[in-house]
């Protein structure tokens, strides 16, 4: 590994570890100031921090999975670690690369709180459409995720993704 890839991962590292930190800042501050509470409303009929305990995933299902949520969480970690350690370390992958660290960030952000507590803390609601309660984890995987596909279809050629595939040379 030349010394500008070491550089990289270790910034990737670093924005892992501070979008880990920011997430499990804000269900700090969720715990303490919506436990218990009536909702918050910032934005009548649309928007509201609700307090909610989540055992399981979206619109409650797979209630109490711990263990298949963090069997999932590390196959992510897995799969971004390739990734970040396969892409080389030049400007043209900082986005994908960006991406990675996020979704990643946000599987061990709910991963903590499904170890340490049995349950994910979720306050954001969209009342509007009824959507399920969400965390700042769950911004950074669903909206990672959806921008990583975008990418991947639009923006990057197949050629820059066969740098992610396995071969006997490398």
């Amino acid at each position: 590994m030349n010394k500008k890839k070491g550089i990289l991962l270790s910034i990737q590292f670093l924005v892992f570890c501070i979008l880990i930190w920011f997430d499990q800042f804000t269900k700090k501050l969720a715990v303490v100031n919506l436990k218990g509470q009536s909702d918050h409303i910032i934005w009548e009929n649309v928007f509201r921090l609700h307090y909610l305990e989540n055992h399981g995933a979206a619109f409650g299902m797979l209630q109490d999975q711990i263990v298949f949520f963090i069997v999932i969480a590390a196959v992510i970690l897995f799969f971004v670690g390739y990734a970040l350690i396969r892409l080389p370390a030049e400007k043209h992958f900082y986005a994908i690369q960006f991406l990675l660290v996020a979704i990643a960030s946000g599987a061990v952000g709910n991963m903590i709180d499904r170890v340490s507590n049995r349950y994910v803390v979720d306050f954001f609601y969209f009342s509007l459409i009824n959507f399920p309660v969400f965390n700042v984890a769950d911004i950074y995987v669903t909206v990672g995720t959806f921008v990583l596909i975008f990418f991947i279809l639009f923006v990057y050629k197949e050629e820059d993704l066969q740098l992610l595939m396995p071969t006997k040379d490398r």
